[in-house]
């Protein structure tokens, strides 16, 4: 049995997780609210965070894991992408783990991590799979070939989906984070009641900068002739954003899924907690036929099961960090 304790750590939640094989015994994760009155994560209050949290949220996963830090064969933690001072912070922590204890250490894409997220529990995708992944800093869609075997099909060429929930949240003068709360309202809003704009690029690439744009000078414009636009329509606004951005999504996806004929499909990151985008793949499943599979909520945002269940695939393949290895804001898979 192979049993792993993983730490995730490359934004502002700190995260640790304990798995046996590939089964998750415990998975913990400890929130930064200190974030919300900015309106957005602050780098340096995010790292003194993490610091404060990691060791009772490690003590915490292995309690409810019910096993020590001597039961583990190996530690692993977030390499990369994601804030330098965060991701330290959890690297940091883990090879001092992995030194002291003379364990393997394993370094984690994150991205990577949200994909193989699906992997997690009974109902799994048969390889291969395509996945589209949605976050706040990343939109791709990903070919799964076999665990540590997967490739990038299309990408955002700007802002991520996750971005443009937000900053539109922003805009209709909601608290950070927005994205939920464009989610909250939108289920008893119109869909169709406002039209923004629907940049879709060649092939299965994503843009939402321009999608961002129009909702900014859309709002700019309406308000200037009624000062309570916003309050009068925020349900129907909130719905009709979230329509725009979950139409640019499905479309891609079903482009992937017909240039590569797979119909193996999941949804990865942290917007595939988002209800419409969820009603959406599972509605499009049926009409084409998919075979869907969506993360629990609790594998979708930031957590550290999901870097578990990638270490416990690298541990088979001998997948061993060096302690000399450096987390990356920007590292490559």
């Amino acid at each position: 049995m192979i049993s792993i304790l993983a730490i995730e750590s490359s934004c502002d939640d700190t995260c640790a997780a304990v798995c046996s094989d590939a089964k998750i015994l415990s998975n913990v994760i400890a929130n930064q609210e200190v974030h919300a009155k900015y309106g957005g994560v602050v780098p340096e209050l995010a790292s003194r965070a993490h610091m404060r949290n990691i060791v009772p949220v490690v003590d915490e996963a292995l309690k409810r894991a019910q096993l020590s830090l001597n039961d583990m064969d190996a530690i692993a933690f977030t390499q990369a992408p994601g804030l330098l001072g965060s991701l330290l912070v959890g690297a940091q922590f883990a090879k001092s783990l992995s030194l002291v204890l003379n364990m393997p250490l394993i370094a984690v894409h994150h991205m990577q991590a949200h994909v193989l997220a699906n992997l997690i529990g009974e109902k799994k995708p048969s390889f291969p799979f395509l996945c589209l992944t949605v976050s706040g800093g990343h939109t791709q869609i990903v070919k799964a070939n076999s665990p540590l075997d997967l490739e990038i099909l299309g990408e955002t060429l700007d802002d991520a989906a996750g971005e443009a929930f937000d900053k539109s949240a922003k805009l209709l003068g909601l608290p950070y984070p927005g994205g939920p709360l464009i989610d909250k309202y939108a289920k008893e809003g119109d869909p169709l009641k406002f039209t923004f704009a629907r940049p879709l690029p060649e092939g299965i690439n994503f843009s939402f900068s321009g999608l961002k744009t129009s909702v900014m000078y859309f709002l700019r414009d309406a308000q200037k002739n009624d000062p309570e636009f916003l309050q009068m329509n925020m349900q129907d606004l909130c719905a009709s954003i979230q329509y725009t951005i979950i139409e640019i999504l499905i479309k891609k996806l079903i482009r992937a899924s017909e240039l590569t004929g797979i119909k193996e499909i999941c949804i990865a990151g942290g917007v595939s907690a988002n209800s419409g985008l969820r009603k959406a793949i599972e509605k499009t499943g049926k009409e084409k036929n998919w075979n869907i599979y969506i993360p629990d909520f609790q594998y979708c945002t930031d957590n550290a099961a999901m870097i578990a269940i990638t270490a416990y695939y690298k541990f088979r393949e001998g997948q061993f960090a060096s302690l000399k290895d450096s987390p990356s804001a920007r590292a490559l898979w």
